[in-house]
Parts: structure tokens; sequence; C-alpha cells
């Protein structure tokens, strides 16, 4: 499957703002927005951020039910350490 990544100048959004928005809707994928030639920030619609955001929102929310039902705490380092040690052992 080929993909193409949109790119625009940034001012498009000022000039051609109803084809910016067509594109990300029908396209349903972000345009990347540049100034001077550097990327600049990226324009998606709200299903597309939802899409992104949804699942993390979704595991924080389990997390802090499961903090409020535990007393075992962590500190950073452990946390931390705990992660580098899951990255370490992982399968490639």
């Amino acid at each position: 499957m080929y993909i193409l990544i949109n790119i625009r100048p940034v001012s498009d959004l000022r000039n051609k703002f109803p084809e910016v928005e067509e594109t990300v809707i029908t396209t349903n994928s972000p345009v990347f927005l540049t100034k001077n030639g550097y990327g600049t920030m990226v324009l998606m619609s709200i299903e597309q951020y939802s899409a992104l955001t949804d699942p993390i929102e979704y595991a924080l929310d389990e997390a802090d039910s499961a903090a409020k039902e535990s007393k075992i705490r962590y500190s950073g380092a452990d946390v931390f350490r705990r992660v580098r040690e899951r990255i370490d052992g992982a399968e490639i």
C-alpha cells in the first residue's frame, strides 16, 4: 500500500482553508504544514486525533483505577528501571 504524504505551506491555512480541510477529511490522513521550508505543525481531523489519543486516555484511566485499588507505590527510579528491564529483555 502506497501512502502519499501531504505537505503544504502554512499559508494555505489562510489562503486555501476549504481545500486543506477537504483534503484532511476525504483522505483521512494528516496534512503536514511548513513555514520557510521547515515543518511547523500537523493538521488532522478530530476523528484522526481521537484515534491517536483515545487508547492512551483509556490506558491512563485504567491505571488511575488500578492505583486507587492498590496500596503499592513505586518511585520514578523504580518505574524506569522496570521499563528498561522489559525493553532489554524483549525479543526483537
